[in-house]
């Protein structure tokens, strides 16, 4: 799934986390590195773009709302929908799309997903949650890392991989950031990957570098990996990975790793230091 991007294509536009030009081998290939940073960065973004268009499309509807001197309503929401399923429809690494509401947000209600999903069968449809406190575990969605990370740091950010029971009881990715109205944190949107699918795109590469690596979230959490003492879903003890993801995106190297930022997406790149 989504963008198919050959070596040779993925090679073109390969670059340096700072951007850099890519190193290149004696034989006038592109390092391996690169390219995994590179593909990375392709299937992130594109998955990102969803994001910031549904960042664009919730931002002007509330400031129709506000600018109306009025709070908005579940209803107001239903704007977003045209814009969720062409996304669904354009960019064939999401599965999932929407806007979540921060608590009292609404004035009709105290939390909402406006989201819409693929079915296994492709058809489009809307993720409908039972969001009473009294009758429903995943009535309080605020404490998800696709939740916290963006509201923490006001930055996008890649939750996962986790079992999805909330949507699609798929081993997932959920890609998020934040929106804002005037400095006031008003909920996230997001996109869900299913993991194979993000394997399928970027192993094939990761697999061609000479020692077994990962890719690792803000929180640690291995993305994709071919070490297989650091296996997808498992949580990552060591360098502060977080930290990686601040300031420039350069490489550096610690206990005996490097970590690579992925072209200035949420994914850090970790290998041995040989």
């Amino acid at each position: 799934m989504g963008r198919s991007t050959g070596l040779a294509g993925v090679a073109a536009d390969a670059g340096r986390a700072d951007g850099t030009p890519a190193h290149r081998t004696p034989g006038g290939t592109p390092d391996p590195v690169d390219v995994v940073i590179a593909r990375v960065r392709d299937a992130l973004e594109e998955v990102f773009t969803a994001v910031a268009e549904t960042v664009a499309d919730t931002d002007a509807l509330l400031s129709e709302a506000f600018g109306a001197d009025r709070e908005p309503a579940v209803a107001d929401l239903e704007a977003l929908r045209p814009g969720l399923h062409a996304r669904l429809a354009d960019h064939p690494l999401v599965s999932g799309v929407g806007f979540v509401a921060a608590p009292d947000l609404l004035a009709d209600a105290p939390g909402w997903l406006e989201w819409w999903q693929r079915d296994p069968g492709g058809a489009v449809r809307p993720l409908l949650l039972d969001l009473d406190p009294e009758h429903s575990a995943y009535s309080d969605y605020t404490h998800w890392e696709w939740y916290t990370l963006p509201r923490e740091t006001g930055c996008r950010a890649v939750a996962g991989p986790y079992v999805d029971y909330l949507c699609s009881d798929e081993y997932s990715l959920t890609l998020s950031a934040p929106v804002t109205r005037a400095g006031r944190f008003v909920g996230v949107a997001a996109a869900d990957v299913y993991l194979r699918h993000f394997e399928a795109a970027v192993l094939p590469v990761l697999q061609r570098l000479p020692v077994p690596a990962r890719l690792v979230n803000a929180r640690g959490r291995v993305a994709a990996s071919t070490d297989p003492s650091h296996l997808a879903g498992s949580l990552t003890k060591g360098p502060d990975v977080a930290s990686v993801l601040v300031g420039p995106p350069v490489e550096r190297r610690a206990d005996g790793l490097r970590l690579l930022p992925c072209g200035g997406t949420p994914l850090v790149l970790v290998t041995s230091d040989d």
